[in-house]
């Protein structure tokens, strides 16, 4: 770094200002926004600060300018132009020096780099973040959903291999269909917006009577015990909607043979995190729900099993709702919202992370009505 021949503290460099004036110009095209209480915090306490020692804060840019010759006063121009205008903007978005200051800037860099896909369960929850608020603009903001796929691309089909008596081919096949399962289920618009889940249905073995029958009445009819949600994410359009065209997804999916000759398992662990908002004009506040499924799936040889080629069997199946409304058993998600009155029973334990993957649902955890770590 350049310094000053009658000074020996470090000067402001070329590329500083550069970069100082990218980040200045890049501020000034968003709207501006109210500081938050601990980002007016920090800002008043930096402003009481009323005798700075020496450093990059005063001297050292002017003392570099002023042995430049005629750049400088070219330099020294622009430099007073920007420094205003890096003051208007402090005061309009003071989180931009904020952020710089406590290093959350570099974290939130780091958590929007893509992970890679989940091969293996993980051996521990994900980091800690900065507990930012999501907006309209960045649903995800917070979360460490934020590194994760977005959407279909998340549900990532692993190679086939022959299985438990089930041809390569037909495992691939099970494999696809899973996939198209579960984003029928979890993903589609209408599913979403409390359709039927015909995509997802049709791929389901129409012998499986019993079983479609109990599915058919949990959406007609649904209960505590025979709740859609058991297997499709859906919301009332009415009372909700995105925020945002994107639902981030992580998980995995892989295959086993079955417990007798002719039946194959494909198994899936996803979890699904969707930003919603209230339906109604004006509406601002972001809340996230994440559900959390694991699903089995099976496939059998037709001849000698009463199967349907090319069809799925739902051999068993667990979910876990994260912020969704206790005591409401309508079939529905329900986030809860800060305008929310309180409804069902009050939520106790202790606090789990939705965003832990590393036990299965198998595993234990919280009945009924707990509390959350974070959303």
């Amino acid at each position: 770094m350049a310094t000053n021949s009658d000074d020996d503290r470090p000067a402001v460099s070329d590329e500083e200002w550069a970069r100082f004036v990218e980040d200045a110009q890049a501020g000034t095209g968003q709207a501006p926004r109210e500081p938050s209480a601990r980002a007016r915090m920090v800002t008043a306490r930096l402003q009481d600060r009323s005798a700075e020692p020496p450093g990059w804060r005063t001297g050292p840019a002017w003392q570099e300018m002023q042995g430049r010759g005629r750049g400088k006063r070219r330099l020294k121009a622009a430099g007073a132009i920007v420094f205003i205008a890096a003051l208007a903007l402090i005061a309009i978005r003071p989180e931009l020096v904020i952020d710089r200051v406590t290093g959350k800037a570099a974290q939130n860099d780091k958590a929007r780099e893509a992970l890679p896909a989940e091969t293996a369960r993980p051996s521990a929850p994900p980091s800690a973040l900065h507990p930012d608020l999501p907006t309209l603009k960045e649903p995800f903001k917070g979360s460490p959903a934020l590194q994760w796929a977005d959407g279909a691309a998340g549900i990532e089909v692993p190679v086939a291999e022959a299985a438990g008596g089930m041809s390569k081919e037909q495992v691939a096949d099970a494999l696809e269909k899973a996939k198209q399962f579960l984003v029928a289920a979890n993903l589609d618009p209408a599913t979403l917006r409390g359709e039927r889940p015909a995509a997802a249905l049709a791929l389901l073995d129409p012998k499986l009577k019993e079983e479609l029958d109990r599915v058919d009445g949990s959406l007609t009819a649904p209960t505590k015990e025979n709740d859609p949600l058991h297997l499709f994410s859906r919301v009332k359009a009415a009372e909700l909607k995105p925020a945002g065209d994107v639902v981030k997804v992580r998980g995995r999916m892989w295959v086993e043979p079955g417990k007798e000759a002719g039946q194959a398992h494909v198994l899936a662990d996803y979890t699904f995190v969707y930003p919603f908002v209230k339906a109604k004009p004006g509406a601002e506040q972001v809340e996230r729900t994440i559900v959390r499924r694991e699903i089995t799936f099976s496939i059998a040889d037709p001849r000698k099993w009463e199967a349907t080629a090319g069809k799925l069997w739902l051999d068993k199946f667990n979910v876990d709702l994260a912020n969704s409304a206790c005591g409401v058993y309508d079939g529905f998600l329900h986030p809860v919202f800060d305008e929310d009155a309180p409804t069902g029973p009050t939520p106790s334990g202790t606090p789990v992370d939705p965003y832990d993957r590393s036990k299965s649902l198998e595993a234990g955890g919280p009945e009924d009505c707990g509390t959350l770590s974070r959303s």
